[in-house]
């Protein structure tokens, strides 16, 4: 650890009571409570926070920030002007935000808690006392026992980022000055990072808290100009250039498995890229990171980090079966990805119906114990089979890890959007206030990220498909509902009628009669009833969810809009199943696209189509709908083992879930083929007869979401064969067809 040098004997300085107003946690007065409610005791006067421009570091001071202190400011170097602010960039717009650092300055200054615990958890921490002396590297090293001295780096870094909150919150510009020093120390000497494939977590976890320090102090006019610009360039040339490798090529994997990695590698990089994008002024940079998050393949993906979706809204974290430790901190950097994000004017927090927070709901509940020390005893948890980096997992492993993450997920959730996140809620404030992290994330979310919470929101967010012939509902809550009602009604404008009470989990399953039903959820809180935001319709026990008869066109005969799309070498030619026009398909480009999400609402369900295969190859498919080659559910003719194959993955082909008939599909005649899930149990039909059935298949449709290549013909992999061949009434059901009406399909 770098050896510091006590702030009363630095040469050529005053002492620390004559030099600062402010002398929080220096030895000159107590640190103040870190504990207890209300606005506690009083507090010495704090300035008014250092000023953010909201620009560049020579623009103007944005509204309801006060300037930085009086004190005379060093001479700013000449050099080159850095570019401007592209248009769209928010500065000070990283994990901190101009109303964010007034919020720390104004709650601090009155004493109030949680913020003033958070504070003082910041200073207990030492890394934003005066005069420590930087230590930069030429090379960061990480991963090769022996030869590792990235912890060097963790302590600076984490010094610069503290000076730069301690100066922003005190208004005291002893610290910009110190932040500054160990930001051009740094950006003078760091060429390279180097070691095995760690060095990809290097690029991903510490430029993202560089960039977070720096972009701090973007606005200190004591920060030189081409300081600034030389920063930049260290950010971009060591840090970026890495983040972007690993997410474009999983070092070396990403053409093979690119699941081989863990979703904090892919997370890891893409929070490091964009906060590199905003610091540098790269809307690229970060609209690159933003996508990846979005559409990306590996496992750090808003949909491939919640692996699976348990009742509840309790999202399957794709470490679980690791360890809690790597969990959290999946749950922290997702976090910060969004939080910056959201300060770029970005939602990602909400993509897929609040992902992220299915997520952290399951972690914050895994972590929770039912029992604590000495018994340590976890919360039963739901848990799908997965098979992949580490192996088979059956179960989460481990239990209870003290990362400081909750305070951020929480706050957003529940303080900004009124939502109820119980789990959450519960780690956060078993871990109030939030301490300093080890350097993998910042931590003291306490003071970063309490805000004073919107009102409470209505229960949204529903789900309800059919699972195991049965309706299963799922929900999101409101933040002071004690319980709630699900409601059921035969028409969507009611009467509704309450036929479950429900507290936790958020989920209900219902067997109605057979029909068509409306469900809704009303949350009874202190101040009374209050209706859901949705309401959804469900037929039992199920309806024909699309039909195209493929008869000439692709329109969808069922009435809901969900037509068809010829692609490729894709056509209309004689001789169907019927003797009219039938869907023909060359083997070399043509497929047909269905609509984006045509099945993303269904749970148990039938596909069933006459199929005209004119040519046996293996790999070839029938449907496959899927966003990516990683998750899929599709249906193969032939597989490598010449069987016809039904299958589905959220792993890429780490751990198919299927059911296979024991021949191929015929060819040169038409075959009536259909497959049917009901609950977790699938099953293959030829000619209208059973011939196979498997039980574990668990990703339902509504597992894979809004789909965005949902085929006929044609296979999520590129390098698999396109069916050659021809179709004929494709059809979808919302539930399981039974044996018999699949019979009458099949005539």
């Amino acid at each position: 650890m770098p050896k510091t040098v006590p702030n009363s004997t630095a040469p050529g300085r005053l002492p620390d009571a004559q030099r600062r107003a402010l002398s929080f946690g220096l030895g000159l007065l107590p640190l103040l409570p870190a504990c207890g409610g209300g606005q506690g005791g009083a507090a010495p006067a704090l300035p008014a926070p250092a000023g953010d421009t909201g620009a560049n570091p020579a623009g103007t001071t944005t509204p309801g920030v006060s300037s930085p202190s009086a004190a005379p400011a060093p001479a700013v170097q000449a050099g080159p002007v850095p570019a401007p602010t592209v248009q769209g960039l928010v500065h000070p717009g990283l994990l901190h935000t101009a109303a964010d650092l007034q919020r720390m300055h104004d709650k601090v200054a009155a004493a109030q808690q949680p913020w003033l615990g958070g504070w003082n958890q910041l200073l207990a921490a030492r890394r934003s006392n005066l005069d420590a002396t930087p230590y930069p590297l030429e090379v960061v090293k990480r991963g090769v026992a022996g030869d590792e001295n990235y912890n060097q780096m963790i302590v600076d870094m984490m010094r610069a980022y503290h000076l730069a909150l301690r100066w922003k919150v005190t208004a005291d510009e002893a610290y910009a000055r110190d932040a500054v020093r160990f930001l051009n120390a740094w950006s003078s000497t760091l060429k390279e990072l180097g070691g095995n494939s760690n060095l990809f977590l290097s690029s991903g976890l510490y430029g993202n808290q560089w960039a977070n320090a720096a972009e701090l102090m973007r606005t200190y006019p004591g920060w030189a100009r081409e300081d600034v610009a030389r920063f930049q360039k260290m950010l971009l040339d060591v840090f970026y250039t890495r983040c972007h490798d690993f997410l474009a090529n999983h070092n070396g994997t990403e053409t093979r498995k690119v699941t081989h990695y863990w979703a904090n590698w892919d997370l890891a990089n893409v929070c490091g890229m964009y906060a590199i994008g905003v610091f540098c002024d790269r809307p690229d940079i970060t609209a690159e990171a933003s996508s990846y998050y979005r559409t990306g393949r590996g496992n750090g993906t808003h949909d491939h980090s919640v692996y699976y979706l348990h009742p509840g809204y309790l999202g399957q974290w794709q470490e679980s079966h690791r360890d809690q430790g790597h969990s959290t901190l999946g749950i922290a950097l997702a976090g910060m990805l969004c939080e910056m994000a959201w300060n770029q004017g970005e939602d990602l927090y909400g993509l897929w119906n609040n992902r992220l927070l299915a997520g952290a709901e399951y972690v914050a509940k895994a972590n929770a114990l039912a029992a604590p020390a000495p018994d340590y005893t976890p919360y039963p948890m739901p848990f799908t089979p997965y098979d992949g980096v580490q192996g088979p997992g059956t179960a989460v492993a481990g239990v209870f890890n003290p990362r400081p993450c909750w305070e951020l997920i929480y706050h957003h959730y529940v303080g900004r959007k009124g939502l109820s996140a119980p789990w959450s809620q519960a780690m956060a404030e078993k871990q109030r206030p939030e301490r300093v992290d080890g350097g993998d994330s910042p931590g003291l979310g306490t003071l970063f990220f309490t805000r004073d919470p919107v009102p409470p929101a209505r229960p949204s967010g529903l789900s309800a498909v059919l699972s195991g012939g049965k309706v299963l509902l799922s929900w999101w809550g409101s933040a002071d509902a004690t319980h709630y009602l699900v409601q059921r009604a035969a028409s969507p404008g009611g009467p509704f009628t309450d036929v479950a009470q429900v507290t936790d989990p958020r989920t209900f399953t219902d067997a109605p009669a057979p029909g068509s039903w409306h469900y809704r959820i009303s949350a009874v809180t202190p101040q009374g009833e209050r209706p859901g935001a949705d309401t959804l319709r469900v037929a039992v026990p199920g309806e024909l969810w699309l039909h195209l008869p493929l008869a000439g066109d692709a329109q969808d005969a069922s009435g809901h809009g969900r037509h068809g799309a010829l692609q490729g070498g894709a056509s209309w030619g004689a001789a169907g199943h019927d003797g009219g026009a039938c869907l023909v398909l060359d083997g070399s480009t043509g497929h047909l696209r269905l609509p984006d999400g045509a099945v993303s609402a269904l749970g148990d369900f039938t596909v069933a189509v006459w199929v005209h295969w004119d040519q046996s190859v293996v790999n070839t498919r029938i449907f496959d709908f899927g966003s990516t080659d990683v998750a899929y559910m599709a249906l193969s003719p032939r597989d490598g083992l010449d069987k016809i194959r039904f299958m589905a993955s959220r792993n890429q082909f780490w751990a198919e879930e299927k059911v296979s008939a024991p021949s191929a599909l015929p060819t040169g005649r038409w075959v009536h083929v259909a497959v049917t899930l009901s609950g977790t149990v699938g099953t293959l039909f030829i000619d209208g007869a059973p011939v196979a059935s498997a039980d574990g298949l668990w990703m339902a449709p509504y597992q894979f979401g809004q789909t965005t290549r949902t085929w006929v013909g044609r296979s999520q992999y590129g390098g698999d064969p396109f069916f050659k061949g021809r179709m004929q009434d494709l059809r979808i059901y919302s539930g399981a067809l039974g044996a018999a009406a699949i019979a009458d399909l099949a005539r």
